[in-house]
């Protein structure tokens, strides 16, 4: 008797070689402009991959910074970049074939690690799971992010502060004006400024979704941020909103308070529970909850603000 038809097992190989596949073509293009919008597919799909591997805060984080934002940035970049010629194209093939050698070795060394895992393979997950109750909130995947690392959560939300003021850098001097300059369009369609204004407030009702239920359920201040990010600017360009003044204190203020309040927080441990990042006994939820509200202020205003400058960012200087 033959064995029953997989269908699962198809979905999973045509996903996986079209990652692969899509992955070489974005390495092989010559095409600047190609090679970002095959950047952001790849994103998505990587997003399609995670929730097949039962990850679902992953696939959420990756559909919204990876194949969202990052792909915007990089797709935005690539209009600016002047095409290169052909014979300086077919010059460049060998750095291509080997960027995707090396690429390919990654990979097949990760594979090999994994298949060499003994079985069962060792983890984290009993010990996140014995002291889960400690943190009074029933995600793990939150629980680890902000107490068992807390420490990188920390940083990471500075690094997002400090890719601001970097990103503001790239901005011209004659670009640094009040209010960013080519907002909102000049004139935006009746449609796009329906849309805005259709999306705006049920886009905020899922950001704070996402945002609250990330203590028991896939969510949190980081797809939720990224979420109102790009509604914020959506209705920017379409002018339902005003764009904030740069130079104004208030924006910088919401960009860094989350890194503010956490560090707060956590020197606050020191005397309230002995250890830096450590949370008092009962207190674990509120402390986590203030955590995350106030990083979701700050990640989606910095994302925001990015998004917003863009086009000035990447204004030709020649």
């Amino acid at each position: 008797m033959s064995a029953p038809f997989d269908l699962a097992l198809l979905a999973d190989v045509v996903l996986a070689m079209s990652a692969l596949l899509l992955g070489l073509w974005v390495i092989l293009t010559a095409d600047a402009l190609r090679a970002a919008i095959g950047f952001l597919v790849y994103g998505l799909l990587m997003a399609i991959v995670w929730i097949r591997l039962d990850a679902p805060d992953i696939a959420l984080t990756e559909a919204a910074i990876g194949g969202g934002l990052i792909g915007l940035l990089v797709l935005g970049a690539s209009t600016r970049v002047p095409p290169a010629p052909v014979a300086r194209a077919v010059r460049r093939w060998p750095l291509h074939l080997l960027a995707a050698l090396l690429s390919a070795t990654v990979a097949l060394g990760l594979a090999a690690v994994v298949l060499s895992l003994p079985d069962p393979a060792p983890s984290l997950a009993a010990t996140v799971a014995a002291e889960l109750p400690a943190t009074a909130v029933e995600n793990p995947v939150t629980a680890v992010l902000m107490a068992f690392r807390a420490v990188d959560t920390l940083f990471e939300t500075v690094v997002l502060v400090l890719a601001l003021i970097a990103f503001w850098s790239l901005i011209p001097d004659a670009s640094w004006r009040q209010r960013l300059a080519w907002l909102p369009l000049p004139h935006p369609s009746p449609a796009l400024v329906l849309l805005a204004q259709i999306l705006l407030p049920l886009v905020i009702l899922v950001a704070l979704h996402l945002f609250w239920i990330g203590a028991s359920l896939p969510g949190g201040k980081f797809q939720a941020g990224a979420l109102l990010a790009g509604v914020w600017a959506l209705a920017l360009v379409a002018g339902v909103m005003q764009p904030p003044a740069v130079t104004q204190r208030l924006p910088r203020l919401l960009a860094v308070i989350g890194p503010l309040v956490f560090f707060a927080v956590g020197l606050a441990g020191i005397w309230l529970a002995g250890d830096f990042l450590a949370y008092p006994v009962g207190l674990e939820k509120p402390l986590i909850l203030l955590i995350e509200a106030v990083l979701l202020v700050s990640v989606a205003v910095v994302l925001g603000l990015i998004l917003a400058g863009l086009p000035d960012a990447l204004e030709d200087r020649s």
